[in-house]
C-alpha cells in the first residue's frame, strides 16, 4: 500500500463526492439487480441482461467487496448467501481464462476475506476454510487444464465442462499468459494446494525467458512454440497487467525475484518507449516506433509507478493522461500522441476505471489537490454523459457521446469503488495498520485487516496477512523471532510473549528467543526469501500484520 502524509478528515467536498458516487453505485447496482440478475451484465439501454464471459451473474460477484467497502454489511450477506446457491461452475461453456481468474476467482477470494469484517458468520477455521474459498478454488480449477501446455503458458479459453477445445487457438496476450500471480497464490497459501502458485509462476517465468534481447515482450505469443505472433512492445493493451502483478505479486509475497523482473523491464521500457513522460508501443526487438498512440488501458501506469515509490515521473505522466480526459471528458481506447485527436473506431469510452485508479494511488502518496480534481470530473462526465435510467452506459463515442448497450461489470468493481475511495480517506482499506482484528486459525493467532491491501487488476483487495494464516513456514517464525529480540532490547522495561502459529507436529508455545542462538546462525547461512518489500516507514504493528503473528501485552 502507498502511504503518503497524514491529510485532514473529509472535507465537506469530499463528503458530497463521495456520496455522489455512492448514489451512482446504487443506481447502477439496483438496475442490475432488477433488470439483468442472474446475467452476467446490465444492458443498460434496453433495460435486461446478457450473459458475456461465462454466465457467473458476474456484475453480483465484481460488486461484492464494493458493496462493503460502501459499508452495506446486509447486502454482502444476503449476496454471499445468493452466490453459494446460485452459482454454478459445472457448465458447458467457453470462459476467457484471464477474465474468469480476474474477476470470479479474485471477486470470490477477496469477499472471502472480507466476510468476518462485514458481519459474515464464518465457519470454524476461517480464513483456511469457508464457502467463497471453496468456489474461488472450484472456479480456479476448472481453468487449470489451460495450463498444460509444453511452456507452461495458458491457452486463453478453457471449457468449464471439458477443459480445452481440440483446436483451441494457442495464441495468448501477454496478459493473459501474466496475470495470475496474485489469486493463485492466494488461493496455495489458504487452501496449502500449491498446484495454483505453481502453475503462476511457471507462466511468469515463461514469459521473462522469452523476452527480446533488449528486454522487451511482445502482445502476443503462440503457448505451445513460445514464438511471438504480436511483437508490438508497450504498457497497455494485452501487456498490461502483466507487469502490474510483477510488482503487486512481488509486493504480496515478498518476493524479490518478481520486483527484479519488473525493475529490468521497466528500464527497457523507459529506454526504447518513454517520449516526453508519455508511452509509445515499439517493435520487441529492434526498438523502433511502431504505433504512437496512447491506450485508455495504459492509464494505470502511474499507480503503479506510485508503488515502487517512483511518484515524480508518475504525477507527470499522469498530468499528460489528465489532458487528454478534459479534452473529451473521458479516455478514448486510443488517442493519437502526434495528432492530439481519437484514433478511427476506437473513439469510444467503456467507464474504464485505469485513470481513476492511479488517482487513488497518488493522492495516498501525495495529497495533491489536482487528482481530487480528476475525481471530480470523472463523476461530472459519467453522470452527465452515460446515466441512463436504467444504469450507466458505454460511450461509444466520445466526439458526440452516443452510447452502447453495455455496462460492464467492472464499471462496479473498479470505476465506482477508486473513485469512492479517492473521496474516502478514511475508510478502512486505506488502513494504516493502527487497527487490526487478531483471529485464531487451526494454525494459532493471526492478524488481519491491518491494511497494506493488494488490489488484484479488477479492484479485488486482497489483505496480504491473510497468506500467512494457514500455513506455518519456518522463515516466518524466524523473522519475528528477529522483530521480538529487536523490541525486547527496546523495550525492556516491558514483558512481552510471542504467540505463534505451531509447526505440523510442534507444541503450542514458541521458543524462548535465547535459545534460538544456533538456529538464527544456521538460517543467516542461507538467502532469505522473505526479506520485506514495504514502505520503510512501515509501523511495527504492521509489520506483523503482513507476517500473519500477533504480539501479546501481557503486562
Amino acid at each position: 500500500a502507498v502511504r503518503g502524509p497524514a491529510g485532514p478528515g473529509l472535507s465537506a467536498a469530499c463528503l458530497c463526492r463521495r456520496e455522489r458516487v455512492r448514489a451512482m453505485f446504487y443506481h447502477a447496482y439496483e438496475h442490475y439487480l432488477e433488470s439483468a440478475f442472474p446475467y452476467d451484465e446490465l444492458r443498460p439501454l434496453t433495460c435486461d441482461g446478457q450473459d458475456t464471459w461465462g454466465s457467473f451473474s458476474l456484475t453480483l460477484i465484481d460488486a461484492l467487496d464494493t458493496l462493503l467497502i460502501l459499508g452495506n454489511v446486509s447486502e454482502f450477506q444476503r449476496v454471499v448467501n445468493v452466490l453459494q446457491e446460485g452459482v454454478d461452475f459445472d457448465i458447458d461453456v467457453n470462459a476467457s481464462v484471464f477474465e474468469t481468474n480476474i474477476r470470479v476467482v479474485g471477486g470470490l477470494l477477496s469477499a472471502h476475506l472480507l466476510s468476518r469484517k462485514a458481519g459474515v458468520q464464518v465457519e470454524a477455521g476461517w480464513p483456511c476454510s469457508g464457502p467463497l474459498l471453496r468456489m474461488a478454488e472450484e472456479a480456479a480449477r476448472k481453468l487449470l487444464p489451460a495450463f498444460q501446455t509444453p511452456t507452461g503458458m495458458p491457452y486463453g479459453t478453457v471449457n468449464l465442462l471439458h477443459g480445452v477445445n481440440p483446436g483451441e487457438t494457442p495464441v495468448t496476450c501477454t496478459a493473459g499468459i501474466g496475470t495470475f500471480i496474485v489469486e493463485f497464490a492466494t488461493l496455495s497459501h489458504l487452501t496449502g494446494d500449491p498446484v495454483f502458485e505453481d502453475v503462476a509462476r511457471k507462466a511468469l517465468k515463461a514469459l521473462w525467458k522469452n523476452r527480446s534481447d533488449i528486454g522487451l515482450v511482445g502482445n502476443h505469443i503462440d503457448v505451445i512454440t513460445a514464438k511471438w505472433v504480436a511483437q508490438d512492445a508497450g504498457i497497455g493493451a494485452g501487456v498490461d497487467s502483466y507487469f502490474e502483478y510483477l510488482v503487486k505479486g512481488a509486493i504480496l509475497l515478498q518476493d524479490k525475484e518478481l520486483m527484479s523482473m519488473f525493475l529490468e523491464y521497466n528500464k527497457a521500457i523507459k529506454n526504447y518507449t518513454k517520449f516526453d513522460d508519455w508511452y509509445l508501443w515499439v517493435q520487441m526487438y529492434k526498438g523502433t516506433v511502431s504505433m504512437p498512440v496512447f491506450q485508455s488501458l495504459e492509464a494505470y501506469w502511474p499507480g503503479l509507478q506510485s508503488l515502487i515509490g517512483d511518484v515524480d515521473n508518475a504525477m507527470r505522466t499522469f498530468l499528460n493522461y489528465y489532458t487528454v480526459w478534459k479534452q473529451f471528458g473521458g479516455l478514448p481506447e486510443f488517442y493519437n500522441i502526434p495528432q492530439g485527436y481519437t484514433v478511427d473506431k476506437r473513439e469510444g469510452y467503456p467507464l474504464r476505471p485505469e485513470l481513476i485508479e492511479s488517482a487513488m494511488y497518488l493522492y495516498r502518496a501525495t495529497r495533491d489537490p489536482t487528482l481530487l480534481e480528476l475525481g471530480r470530473d470523472a463523476v461530472e462526465s459519467i453522470e452527465k454523459i452515460s446515466k441512463v435510467d436504467c444504469g450507466f452506459a458505454t460511450i461509444k463515442d466520445l466526439r458526440d457521446h452516443r452510447l452502447d448497450n453495455r455496462m460492464e461489470s467492472f464499471f462496479l468493481a473498479e470505476t465506482i469503488k477508486y473513485l469512492y475511495l479517492l473521496f474516502d480517506p478514511d475508510n478502512f482499506i486505506h488502513n494504516d495498520g493502527s487497527d487490526f482484528d487478531v483471529v485464531v486459525t487451526p494454525y494459532g493467532e493471526c492478524v488481519l485487516n491491518a491494511g497494506g491491501y493488494i488490489f488484484n487488476t479488477e479492484a479485488h483487495p486482497i489483505d496480504p496477512a491473510a497468506l500467512h494464516c494457514c500455513r506455518k513456514r519456518k522463515e516466518e517464525q524466524w523473522e519475528v523471532e528477529d522483530l521480538m529480540r529487536e523490541f525486547y532490547s527496546r523495550k525492556k522495561t516491558k514483558k512481552f510473549t510471542l504467540k505463534r502459529a505451531p509447526d505440523h507436529g510442534e507444541g503450542e508455545n514458541a521458543k524462548d528467543p535465547e535459545d534460538a542462538s544456533s538456529e538464527k546462525e544456521k538460517r543467516n547461512s542461507k538467502k532469505s526469501s522473505h526479506s520485506l518489500l514495504s514502505c520503510p516507514s512501515q509501523s511495527f504493528n504492521s509489520k506483523l500484520a503482513v507476517l500473519g503473528q500477533v504480539f501479546l501485552d501481557n503486562t
